[in-house]
């Protein structure tokens, strides 16, 4: 495995549109004989899923006065606040066919270190998230394209969390579905369950022991490096115009819906549907929720545009589309009930 600095001229990156430029364009463009890690460190900012509805999941006010950069990734799954106090880590490797949705596959290695740090209570839960307990400090999420696939999660080190609960906004039936009442009730930090040699650690001092342990080292000069080129640099900052740091990609028009549906599917996660009907027909829809989809959605949405707005003739659109490609282990007729 090759580890990856998000350093240009001996300066760590903590611009989240640049860090996800990074990983998307070492997921497109370089491949390795072995699979890519890749660490970084966003200063605040809250990263939205690829089929989320943004002004939907941010306090837009707390963003704008607190100065929280907005970045939508590739993935699906849901929305993530990120401070210095958050580690995200990204393996990037091909796709086997056997390995997208396995959160386990991905996180174990995290896992066993934090293990080795004390965190003994620290296991993968439910279908993506990493908890200590009753309480959760990792969100992660998955996008397969061209054969290769990244899987990249966050580590909550030392963040803060009462900004987590000022820069979010939960759904109301996500958080009935979980039992709880607020985000802050289920999350936490990892630096209070760490054994005592490692509580004066800073984030970046984690990234070192997490890649000691990854990389079965004594030194982190024994970590295997590919090191970012000028060349590779030019097209991170293409991808990063083109992409993560353009508003359109990031937030995007949102345009007034006549019908509006939300739902939450064991094992899938929130799907939500607008659309506007006219005279029967379905003239316009859109499809959004943290649902994991290696397809793109718009390709479900445009089958739909154009059919009647029939129970019947929605889910003899949605027969003929592999539902489990774009949103997961979810049925025709449960999207139907959803539409309609």
């Amino acid at each position: 495995m090759y580890y990856v600095k998000n350093e240009r001229n001996g300066e760590e990156i903590h611009d989240a549109s640049v860090n996800l430029a990074i990983e998307y364009y070492l997921l497109n463009e370089v491949e390795l004989d072995e699979p890519i890690l890749l660490f970084y460190i966003n200063d605040n900012s809250i990263i939205i899923g690829k089929n989320q509805n943004t002004y939907e999941e941010v306090n837009t006010q707390y963003v704008e006065e607190h100065g929280v950069n907005v970045v939508r990734r590739f993935s699906g799954g849901g929305a993530v606040y990120h401070d210095l106090g958050v580690l995200c880590f990204c393996f990037i490797t091909k796709d086997d066919g056997d390995s997208f949705r396995n959160f386990k596959k991905f996180t174990q290695p995290v896992i066993d270190a934090l293990h080795k740090m004390g965190v003994e209570d620290a296991e993968l839960r439910g279908r993506n998230d990493l908890v200590i307990g009753d309480k959760k400090f990792s969100g992660n999420a998955m996008y397969s394209k061209n054969g290769r696939m990244t899987a990249h999660g966050t580590l909550m080190f030392d963040s803060k969390i009462d900004a987590v609960v000022g820069a979010l906004r939960p759904k109301k039936h996500k958080l009935e579905s979980k039992g709880i009442k607020s985000i802050r009730s289920r999350v936490t930090n990892i630096t209070p369950y760490m054994d005592d040699e490692y509580q004066t650690m800073n984030t970046k001092e984690f990234r070192e022991r997490l890649l000691l342990n990854i990389f079965d080292v004594d030194t982190i000069e024994d970590v295997q490096e590919y090191v970012l080129t000028d060349e590779d640099w030019d097209n991170i900052d293409k991808f990063a115009e083109k992409y993560t740091a353009n508003w359109d990609w990031n937030y995007g028009e949102s345009p007034n819906f006549d019908l509006e549906r939300s739902e939450r599917f064991e094992g899938v996660g929130t799907v939500e549907v607008k659309l506007n009907v006219d005279k029967g027909i379905i003239t316009d829809i859109k499809m959004f929720g943290d649902f994991f989809g290696m397809g793109e959605i718009e390709d479900v949405e445009k089958e739909l545009v154009g059919i009647k707005y029939e129970y019947d003739a929605i889910e003899d659109a949605l027969e003929k589309i592999d539902l489990k490609k774009y949103i997961g282990n979810i049925t025709a007729k449960e999207v139907t009930s959803l539409i309609y």
